[in-house]
């Protein structure tokens, strides 16, 4: 066997990791993000000072100090969370207040025309949100959602700080272990890039998509 083929079923367990908390935190990040993307818009000038004040702090401060802060402070407070929740929850905030920016511009470049004509038709304020903004509004969002799944991804390789035995730690291990630093790096590289590149082209072809749904919809009109 060669000395790449003893490294890689290692290195695709700790793969198997990191896909598990990206795509986790995938899914918490969306759901801050739709969270407090809308909490900006609210008509409530509370919920709006709270969501920026949360977006302030999770994009103002470094996630690897979030990661600690949740993995070691905590538990000082009688807050204790497994690591692989820990690296979920960090993740999933931080990037997720990124993500709401991406919410809240989407819902605000829809055209104030068309909310005031569902309105004028007497229609609730939530279906005119679920009905009217929303699906257009998502459209343009796919692909910046695409982007900031590429962001979770390599910020996976971060979780090793708190003990998680993703990819980027079973390289460090087999490192101590073999000493093959340079072949254990590149096979990592290349791992993540396997990973990302679907996700590239997904942005591509969601960009693409979007562009022509949105000159369909202005032909059509």
């Amino acid at each position: 066997m060669t000395r790449a083929g003893a490294l890689l079923p290692l290195l695709a367990q700790g793969a198997l990791v990191t896909l598990e908390i990206a795509a986790m935190s995938l899914v918490a990040a969306i759901l801050v993000a739709f969270v407090v993307g809308t909490a900006r818009l609210s008509a409530i000038s509370a919920i709006r000072v709270a969501a920026l004040v949360f977006l302030e702090i999770f994009r103002g401060t470094s996630l690897v100090v979030q990661l600690f802060f949740f993995y070691f402070i905590l538990p000082l407070h009688d807050v204790r969370l497994s690591a692989e929740a820990t690296a979920v929850l960090a993740i999933g905030l931080n990037l997720g207040a990124y993500g709401s920016e991406i919410v809240r511009s989407a819902i605000k470049s829809i055209g104030k025309g068309q909310i005031e004509a569902a309105l004028s038709l007497s229609l609730p304020r939530w279906i005119t949100f679920s009905r009217v903004i929303l699906p257009q509004a998502l459209m343009i969002m796919l692909p910046s959602f695409g982007n900031l799944a590429i962001e979770i991804a390599k910020a996976t390789a971060l979780v090793s700080l708190i003990t998680i035995t993703d990819l980027t730690q079973t390289g460090h291990n087999l490192i101590t272990a073999t000493g093959e630093t340079s072949l254990v790096w590149l096979i990592i590289l290349l791992i993540y890039l396997l990973i990302n590149t679907p996700l590239n082209l997904f942005v591509s072809w969601a960009e693409k998509w979007a562009s022509r749904s949105r000159r369909g919809k202005s032909n059509a009109v």
